[in-house]
């Protein structure tokens, strides 16, 4: 495995250059889920911009409860609450722009430290060739409809060298360690993330997600792709998808079944998974 440096709350403090994200800090050895952690810390009334860190997680999930395969001291496992934000703008959209605002800003973050360029993957993960290198899970905390919190889930692949990840994933995953001569800073990576991040919930409060969207699309490695959608019914779908909607939902065309056949309106998707299909 690569070396890596620890994470340290005084190099993290060091260099944080946000406004409220990461202040307040919990840096643990080893917890079951980050997101578990920081749920339980929200419900207790912890302000907005805690993060929950940790080297290691035993229980480490996805989206759909799906395990995540990281290694201790190599990667990062980065809980952040958010409160407040749906103040100023509509519940709905900032409930269905934060999951898609995190990965951008995850992408924007390691593209400031490391110099390589992730894509992403509709709607929240993060592929390095191609490969699953991180991905965002946001879950929501709503208590009350005047203080709704949302936990973001940051789950990236930092320092693990690609022989170390389990047989069947080398095809799959990959770390940012393949690009990079060196161990990558995981404290100057956090810092990052957050500045970036802040930087996003602050353009969605105050702006919406015009902007946002048309970032997020750039970087949308999914978008003009023929894509499989698997939805939750177990209903299938093929076609083309071709952009976002103003929620963030992705618009699949299906295809027609005879080339005679008139256009078919576009299918907002906005809950389930996704699959880029080989061109």
């Amino acid at each position: 495995m690569s070396s890596s440096l620890p994470l340290n709350v005084d190099e993290l403090r060091a260099t944080l250059a946000t406004t409220s994200l990461g202040h307040s800090l919990y840096l643990y050895g080893d917890l079951p889920s980050t997101n578990r952690e920081a749920f339980r810390l929200a419900q207790s009334g912890a302000a907005h911009g805690t993060v929950v860190l940790a080297e290691h997680q035993s229980g480490g999930y996805g989206r759909h409860g799906r395990p995540w395969f990281s290694p201790p001291g190599l990667n990062l496992n980065c809980s952040v609450i958010i409160r407040g934000m749906g103040l100023k703008t509509a519940l709905a959209q900032w409930l269905s722009w934060t999951p898609l605002v995190s990965a951008l800003a995850t992408v924007e973050a390691v593209q400031q430290v490391t110099s390589v360029s992730l894509a992403l993957k509709w709607p929240n993960d993060l592929l390095l060739l191609q490969r699953k290198v991180g991905g965002i899970l946001c879950e929501s905390l709503l208590q009350t409809p005047t203080d709704p919190a949302i936990i973001i889930g940051i789950g990236l692949n930092v320092n693990v060298a690609r022989e170390d990840f389990p047989e069947d994933l080398i095809p799959l995953a990959a770390s940012l360690a393949e690009t990079s001569q060196q161990p990558i800073d995981r404290n100057r990576l956090v810092a990052q993330l957050l500045l970036e991040l802040e930087h996003c919930l602050v353009e969605l409060q105050s702006h919406g997600s015009p902007r946002l969207r048309q970032a997020y699309m750039a970087r949308c490695a999914t978008l003009g792709r023929q894509v499989r959608v698997q939805f939750t019914s177990r209903d299938l779908v093929t076609g083309i998808a071709e952009g976002l909607s103003a929620d963030g939902a992705l618009q699949i065309r299906t295809q027609p079944v005879r080339s005679s056949s008139p256009q078919i309106p576009l299918l907002d998707v906005r809950a389930a998974d996704v699959i880029h299909l080989r061109e």
